[in-house]
């Protein structure tokens, strides 16, 4: 792919040797360039002795966040070894590494004689440019139109950047970069890629334009002048406006307050609005009724009949383990001389259990054996298990969060598990999500679905709502994630009163603290504008987690050996997500519980971006071996530290695994995050064609063992046998093709050469941030000595003590929504 992204302004800054050339036909001395990055820029200093490249250093200019300051440090030695600017970057720092290349590449053209430096003030070649930048979605293009001397006109054509993520950013970029004459003003928060692209895209078409002055164009800028000092008094003062703090929002407005949310991105919805979109939560509708044990049907929230959802296959075998589980209490003193296999539930089950969680297995047993009391025979009858209607209860949820996150730390001598309360809570308040929500206009499929290290099948997928947001009296309709997490609940914000405010671009710095109780919260807009803001009864923070801060990960970490969690490992999270609100609370004394236990999440591209997709029928494949090494139905956290473990270190990242499920055919690039063509990270193949594709990527794997152990898989699961070389909880179908009759395969008529494959090359990415302040039922934030700090509450991943050392999927999303009502409920309940 042609790099338009850096385009660099060069300046000599010494020269010896009387400039003659020889050989490579660079001349004795220093010379520097500046390459655009994603957050400010790179200069490039290239020392030529000998009319060789004799050293290369890197300044960064910007704020490059530490997981993107890899190449800094790795590719100087590849550069002054290769004698080239032409090296392989840093896997997972592609932005950086083409802004460092770049600006080497500049100066070795000044050493050569090719670039001279601009001069004196802007100017163009009047016209109309098309320039390329590369974002978060891949390509974007924007015609630039040039007087001679500044911007008239720009207009963004084909780009992919995410909804109401990344295109935000370019209204707000466009006016600044037109008013200031270049591309060095501020990019957008929460939307660093798309704003890195439109600047890009804005220099390759000033390039086109032959730009006078490099140096000036890219460091153009402009001031903000900041307003008067807004200052108000709010009930309830939110900080974060993702899912928690939203939902805290409308809960709040409900009950009568007056609401201001404080959010330091663009747009609302956090990393809420770029998750999965299932929350995890029985629907006792849709599952098996022991009253009404012969029901495929039931009236559910919305007084309609909807039909049961029907089991998969392995359900049935998870709850015989249940069942069997042992009641003593939980044995630490057996794996002091045995090792604790996370996600080994057989073994685990022999081990006892914590007393607190006693009484909620033994009530599950109950329910389990009267399920299997009246669905045995029908198994022994000959009835698929597919064929059967769901088991789901709130006490399964419960005990498979406890045991979903019961772990030890990397040291051997610390265990972690939920907080049974906490958790109890938040599952139950999560099975009444559905119909508030149903009330605030948000749509709901038939499901009962499941998503990777969810465990079981209680996922909820929202397919958007219709509501009043702008308060025109109009309803409009609001697709996906965007229109269930944010403008469902910023409809109910916006039409409860007219003192109810959203702040966007807007950052909180810290809390008002006065005769000991938490009174209101300092902010600065965007354009330096002070926010005072009071809170007459209280403040939620819900600012989310720090998976992003890659720093504090490995800083507080107990969990992850160091040979895994690297400082370039990838997120899966937003650049915003750095544990502000954490900060902010501890200043006040708050403490935190939990931390150390961040979440990885293996379904991450080798830049750390989240790949979507399920796992029921997918392998996973190790490159080593070309073999299955994992049930890919296992928590998360197992499948990132097998993917270690059976995984390749490739470009820099750690982990590397090959994920191939049924697909969409030959020239098929990827369909990415968000949509859009994604190259280099996922493909569309024939099976034939697996060979072929691993050499175009340079995987050094045996395509014959790839495919000889999806053939053995698939028959596995035809067959209705577990696969020799990892089990599979819970297959749905297989990867080759075969004809089916009466929901069953024909292996006579399977292939694999023919049948259209995905495949991606995936690494684990830190996700989920597990620990955070401490907090008690009414989400109050508690001190060290355990007692609550006054007027000061917290919801979602800002908060621990739900999910012990690994979370379940699905559950980050119960708990934000369930948390941020609590929250506003229990600012309620302190303030009658």
């Amino acid at each position: 792919m042609k790099k338009t992204l850096f385009i660099l302004s060069c300046t000599v800054l010494a020269a010896c040797g009387g400039g003659s050339v020889e050989g490579t036909g660079y001349a004795n001395g220093k010379y520097s360039a500046d390459g655009l990055n994603l957050d400010g820029t790179v200069t490039a200093t290239v020392t030529v002795k000998g009319h060789k490249i004799a050293s290369v250093a890197i300044r960064d200019n910007g704020n490059t966040y530490s997981q993107f300051t890899q190449p800094f440090k790795v590719l100087p030695e590849r550069i002054v070894q290769a004698q080239s600017a032409d090296v392989d970057g840093v896997s997972g720092a592609t932005f950086t590494s083409d802004a460092v290349k770049e600006a080497v590449r500049e100066a070795l053209a000044q050493a050569k004689g090719e670039k001279s430096q601009g001069k004196g003030e802007i100017s163009f070649t009047p016209g109309t440019y098309t320039g390329k930048g590369r974002g978060y979605g891949g390509q974007l293009q924007a015609r630039v139109t040039f007087s001679e001397k500044g911007i008239t006109d720009i207009n963004v054509g084909q780009q992919r950047e995410t909804a109401h993520v990344g295109d935000v950013a370019f209204p707000i970029l466009i006016p600044d970069i037109q008013t200031a004459g270049g591309i060095g003003v501020d990019g957008v928060s929460g939307a660093t890629f798309s704003s890195h692209a439109l600047k890009a895209a804005v220099l390759d078409a000033a390039m086109q334009a032959g730009v006078s002055n490099r140096t000036a164009f890219m460091n153009a800028n402009i001031g903000h002048n900041p307003g008067e000092t807004i200052e108000d008094t709010w009930d309830i003062v939110i900080i974060g406006g993702g899912g928690a703090g939203l939902c805290a929002g409308a809960q709040a407005a409900q009950d009568g307050n007056t609401v201001l949310v404080i959010e330091k991105n663009a747009e609302l919805g956090g990393n809420t609005l770029v998750s999965g979109g299932i929350y995890q939560a029985t629907d006792h509708s849709l599952v098996w009724d022991p009253a009404k044990p012969e029901a495929y049907s039931a009236i559910g929230f919305d007084g309609q009949r909807h039909k049961k959802v029907r089991s998969t296959v392995g359900c049935m075998a998870d709850l015989e383990t249940i069942l069997n589980w042992s009641e003593e209490p939980f044995d630490e003193e057996w794996y002091k001389t045995h090792e604790f296999v996370a996600g080994d539930i057989a073994e685990q089950s022999k081990h006892g259990v914590h007393a607190e969680f006693l009484p909620t297995l033994q009530a599950l047993k109950k329910e389990i054996e009267a399920y299997l009391k009246y669905e045995r025979p029908y198994i022994r009858r000959g009835m698929a298990e597919s064929d059967l209607i769901q088991f789901s209860t709130t006490n399964l949820h419960i005990f498979q969060t406890y045991y979903g996150g019961l772990r030890q730390n990397v040291a051997k001598d610390e265990w972690i598990h939920g907080d049974y309360e906490l958790i109890r809570q938040f599952v139950e308040e999560g099975e009444q999500l559905k119909p508030w929500l149903m009330n605030m206009g948000v749509g709901f499929t038939d499901s009962q679905s499941t998503l990777v290290g969810a465990l079981w099948y209680r996922g909820n997928t929202m397919t958007g709502c219709t509501a009043d947001a702008d308060g025109d009296g109009t309803p409009e309709r609001y697709q996906g994630n965007w229109g269930s997490y944010v403008m469902a609940p910023v409809a109910v914000i916006n039409n409860a009163n007219g003192h109810n405010t959203i702040m966007k671009r807007t950052s909180a710095g810290e809390l008002i603290f006065t005769d000991g109780r938490v009174t209101g919260v300092k902010a600065v807009k965007s354009d330096g504008t002070q926010v005072i803001a009071h809170a007459r009864k209280g403040v939620i923070i819900a600012t989310g987690g720090y998976a992003a801060n890659i720093q504090k990960v490995l800083r507080t970490n107990k969990y992850w050996s160091r040979q895994y969690l690297s400082p370039t490992i990838g997120t899966t999270n937003r650049s915003s997500l750095r544990g502000d609100g954490i900060d902010m609370a501890q200043k006040v004394g708050a403490a935190t519980v939990g931390e150390g236990y961040t979440q990885l999440l293996p379904l991450g591209y080798m830049d750390g971006s989240i790949a979507f997709g399920g796992v029921e029928s997918a392998v996973f494949i190790s490159p080593k071996t070309g073999k299955r090494y994992i049930d890919e139905c296992s928590e998360r956290d197992v499948l990132s530290l097998n993917a270690f473990r059976h995984g390749v270190e490739k470009d820099g990242v750690r982990g590397v695994f090959i994920y191939i499920t049924r697909g969409f055919g030959v020239g098929y690039a990827g369909m990415g995050a968000f949509g859009g063509d994604n190259p280099g990270k996922e493909w569309g193949r024939k099976g034939s064609q697996l060979g072929e594709l691993f050499a175009e990527i340079g995987l050094d794997v045996d395509a014959e063992k790839v495919s000889e152990t999806i053939r053995n898989y698939d028959m596995a699961i035809m067959e209705g046998r577990q696969p020799e070389d990892a089990g599979k909880g819970h297959p749905i179908d297989i990867i080759g093709t075969a004809t089916k009759s009466n929901g069953v395969y024909d292996p006579t008529t399977y292939s694999l050469d023919d049948a259209n494959l995905r495949i991606r090359l995936l690494a684990p990415s830190t996700h989920h941030t597990m620990g955070g302040l401490k907090i008690d039922l009414d989400r109050r934030v508690l001190d060290e000595n355990g007692k609550p700090i006054p007027g000061l509450y917290a919801a979602g991943e800002v908060t621990g003590g739900f999910f012990g050392g690994n979370r379940l999927g699905g559950n980050a999303l119960t708990e934000v929504m369930a948390s941020g009502r609590i929250a506003a409920r229990g600012v309620q309940k302190d303030n009658k």
